[in-house]
């Protein structure tokens, strides 16, 4: 038995007409997109924060606007983790597009990764080995879930299904085990699955697009590049390919960087439902944009998930101005040492670089503080450069904001528990 999974997206800022492309001709049964990372969970906690109802992927709704209609004309299965800080909502809006196309498909919520009310303040965080405590307010904590917690939304029926905090292969290992027939419990299973993720999980880059180094290794037709696909065996082997009249590239060269990117240990990659062993990995080239990839070995999950922690890290500012024409990089410079002098009797450690070239650059001035009016205090120094600074300055943009820090521990897995919610047209429901 075989079957086709496609990586929709690699991340929440990703294109659109890949995906589109791979559910209109690719012979897809399962699509993907990977939308979440350590940086857009904590920017979808600060939406929550402000609004109890937004914190899923802001893109979601335009996304599925184009890519529903030919999941559902097409049949194809489609998983994701855009509902970010708030899957819930993000599912009652999924919903609410399915309706508007008249389908009654399934729609399921994959709940539990919001860990705040189980963390352990005293554990410490990887980043600095200080208890969590001292970073500040904590004001998230989403646990990577495996793929464990996405098989109950399958089994359900559900033809979307919603996730938040899902560790990236454990979105594509769930449905190859669903349509495969396969134990999680096996780690031979697990390794392979998860080790097709993790080649599908960043789309673009497997096929050329963070590979590319014009002159040292060209890609053709970037600006048209296409996403890949995996037809996967029950065995667990997968031939990785991409749809013809595509642009990029698919071959051993760049299934090999995306192998090890991202990999601290090789021989001990660490996720949610297995520990993957990649150094029995096999390459084989089937013919243009056709690699076929084998060997994947595991041992048992850990009994430990990571966590993200988000904690109020104060705020910041960044402020900019543009110098133009002759003398343009010294004139910035001498800006910038200006604003260093007019902020240096204060607590502020700005960083300030001159970005640019001799006739056409650019001031920066950057700060964290949690002080705000130190860090209005940055941008109005660098404002009034316009006219008590070096001449020709323009153009310039002062952004305040706050900041979510992150850091990173473990919590036990019995503590960790997943929940579905299964939204039918007309009502919802609690999978088993």
């Amino acid at each position: 038995m075989t079957t086709r999974i496609g990586s929709g997206a690699g991340f929440a800022g990703d294109r659109v007409e890949p995906a589109e492309d791979l559910l209109a001709r690719g012979g897809l049964d399962d699509l993907v997109l990977e939308c979440l990372a350590e940086r857009t969970i904590a920017l979808g906690q600060q939406r929550r924060l402000a609004d109890p109802v937004a914190g899923y992927d802001r893109r979601l709704p335009s996304r599925f606007a184009r890519l529903l209609p030919l999941a559902v004309e097409h049949g194809v299965r489609v998983v994701t983790n855009m509902g970010a800080a708030n899957p819930l909502e993000g599912g009652r809006v999924t919903r609410g597009l399915l309706d508007s196309l008249g389908s009654t498909a399934a729609v399921a919520v994959v709940t539990g990764d919001d860990v705040l009310a189980e963390l352990d303040l005293d554990a410490p965080a990887w980043e600095t080995g200080r208890p969590l405590r001292e970073h500040g307010e904590i004001v998230s904590a989403n646990a990577y879930l495996g793929a464990d917690a996405i098989l109950p939304a399958l089994d359900a029926g559900a033809r979307v299904v919603l996730t938040g905090r899902v560790a990236d292969p454990s979105l594509f290992l769930a449905p190859l085990a669903h349509r495969l027939g396969w134990d999680l419990a096996d780690p031979s299973a697990a390794a392979a699955g998860t080790l097709v993720g993790h080649l599908l999980e960043c789309a673009g880059q497997l096929t050329g697009g963070y590979f590319a180094d014009p002159g040292r290794k060209d890609v053709p037709g970037l600006a048209r590049l296409g996403f890949p696909f995996a037809d996967v065996e029950s065995d667990g082997s997968a031939t990785f390919g991409k749809l013809p009249g595509t642009g990029g590239m698919l071959n051993r060269a760049t299934v090999r960087e995306q192998l090890l990117y991202e990999i601290t240990d090789p021989g001990a990659y660490r996720t949610p439902d297995v520990s993957l062993d990649l150094f029995g990995v096999g390459l084989d080239e089937r013919g243009p944009d056709r690699v076929r990839v084998t060997g994947a070995r595991g041992r048992a999950r850990p009994d430990e998930l990571k966590v993200s922690v988000g904690y109020r890290a104060g705020s910041k500012v960044e402020a900019e101005i543009s110098y133009a024409g002759p003398g343009a990089h010294a004139r910035a410079a001498l800006a910038g040492e200006i604003v260093a002098q007019r902020l240096s009797g204060t607590a502020l450690r700005p960083r300030v670089e001159v970005r640019g070239g001799p006739e056409d650059c650019r001031l920066r001035v950057a700060a964290t503080s949690h002080d705000v009016a130190l860090l209005e205090l940055a941008g109005d120094e660098v404002e009034a450069l316009y006219t008590n600074g070096p001449a020709g300055g323009g153009g310039v943009r002062v952004h305040l904001g706050e900041v979510v820090g992150i850091v990173s521990t473990l919590i036990p897995r019995a503590r960790v528990r997943a929940g579905v919610t299964i939204l039918e047209a007309g009502r919802a429901r609690t999978a088993s």
